[in-house]
């Protein structure tokens, strides 16, 4: 038996996550090219990320019927029983027979034929509880936030960590958030052309959903957008909806002096370029030059050819002689915000790594508010839901810079109401400090963070 051209992808891109640290959604890009089907790119892409995000729970499950953990198996059988367990509970139209023996089959291509008997008798002893639900084989007694943790599949301590600061309530539907496949969302370039371009979308055969937090927005099904002419002409392109709002938030003004201090890879600073216009100043920074040289490819496809791309250590002295009237620092972080479209992060992530990027955070936004104009604006984001990376960053830096103060939550709004889809509070966005929230959920959003930070003096041109 020959295992389907949408199986073997998933295996691969399994087996590069696990194995080299790849991160699932770049293997995909590079995968699934124009060769595969538009059928067999859909399931290997749901096999993938379905694997990831319900790893913990799979694991859970599958050791009931192994003498040893899941993590102590050869690769290759543990990625197998994986695959061939997450089609049995959640993929009902693939037969149980076909799931069993493509396992198998997976194993035997990886020449682990000794642990074919192994994979064969898990899954098949796994067909029969299939449609149990996963609370029935939890032990008497257990912790909140383990329970949890498996039902949700999700590590205990980063569920623990919600609980104290979200509730239950809210994090059960964070939970729920993160294993439901994320809106495939799109932003277009040429607000003129806007029908025109959503019209050509629709002729290709795509299915096109309104946004659900911006006006601008909309959410893409039945096909993927960068097969689209419009694509490659520069006319849309993919960003999560929070994503899209972030540079918003910074009001750029034609004439504008910009700065996109974290800027790969590049998917915020088309905003705050078009907005600064032809009279102002754009400049995106990056430290590590191939992302910069990847970014070149991006604007060129977009036209935003006069952006200025800066290789720089962010984290020390800028090289700038001038002040700049808006900087975004869009910091490297944890990316607990994006579970549902980064399912991996959730495996990798240590408690103590929060602590070192806020050092990373904290020194990235001390260094961007020197180069700060009188009278500017500055926007500190993260993709993450984590108070060290968020409220104490910002904190540390108002307590280290004199003259910098948060906009008000009023200004905040105002700077983004008119940009929110019909029936969007731009107040309900923001906390009573005037910082900005999206948590997955009620947005169909990925997470973020932004605080709106301004200089005292006035604005010199």
């Amino acid at each position: 038996m020959s295992v389907s051209v949408a199986r073997k992808i998933a295996y691969e891109v399994l087996r590069r996550v696990e194995a080299e640290g790849a991160y699932a959604s770049d293997v995909l890009h590079s995968e699934l090219g124009d060769r595969v089907r538009q059928d067999d790119a859909a399931l290997a892409t749901e096999l993938t990320l379905g694997v990831l995000r319900w790893r913990g729970l799979l694991d859970f499950l599958l050791e009931r019927s192994l003498k040893k953990s899941v993590a102590r198996l050869d690769l290759p059988v543990a990625i197998a029983l994986r695959m061939g367990l997450y089609q049995l509970r959640f993929l009902g139209r693939i037969p149980a027979r076909a799931a069993v023996n493509e396992s198998v089959e997976l194993v035997k291509r990886a020449r682990k034929t000794s642990a074919t008997s192994l994979v064969n008798a898990v899954l098949r002893r796994a067909t029969a509880e299939a449609k149990e639900p996963a609370e029935k084989f939890l032990p008497a007694g257990i912790p909140p936030a383990e329970r949890l943790g498996i039902v949700h599949s999700h590590p205990a301590w980063l569920v623990e960590r919600w609980l104290a600061h979200f509730g239950e309530l809210e994090t059960a539907s964070l939970l729920q958030a993160n294993n439901r496949t994320p809106r495939l969302s799109c932003s277009v370039h040429n607000a003129k052309r806007r029908n025109d371009i959503l019209n050509g979308l629709e002729e290709s055969g795509l299915r096109l959903e309104p946004g659900l937090l911006l006006n601008a927005a909309f959410a893409v099904n039945g096909g993927s957008p960068t097969r689209t002419e419009a694509f490659q002409r520069g006319d849309i392109s993919i960003q999560d909806e929070a994503s899209q709002a972030i540079p918003l938030l910074l009001d750029v003004q034609p004439g504008d002096r910009a700065l996109d201090l974290c800027a790969a890879p590049g998917g915020k600073t088309p905003t705050l370029a078009r907005n600064a216009g032809k009279n102002g100043l754009m400049v995106a920074a990056d430290r590590h030059a191939h992302r910069l040289r990847a970014m070149r490819e991006q604007f060129k496809r977009l036209d935003l050819r006069e952006t200025r791309l800066v290789e720089l250590d962010a984290a020390k002295t800028l090289p700038f002689a001038i002040e700049f009237d808006r900087i975004l620092v869009d910091a490297p972080c944890s990316g607990t915000g994006t579970l549902a479209r980064h399912p991996e992060i959730r495996w990798r992530l240590r408690p103590e790594q929060l602590r070192e990027l806020n050092h990373l955070q904290s020194a990235l936004l001390a260094t961007a508010l020197k180069q700060l104009a009188p009278g500017g604006r500055l926007v500190y984001s993260t993709c993450s839901l984590e108070v060290e990376e968020n409220e104490d960053v910002v904190a540390e830096a108002l307590r280290g810079s004199s003259g910098v103060s948060r906009v008000p939550a009023k200004e905040g709004a105002h700077s983004i109401s008119t940009h929110l889809a019909p029936g969007v509070d731009a107040k309900s966005l923001f906390d009573e400090m005037g910082q900005f929230h999206v948590v997955p959920g009620a947005h169909q959003t990925d997470g973020f963070f932004a605080a709106l930070l301004e200089k005292n003096g006035k604005v010199e041109r």
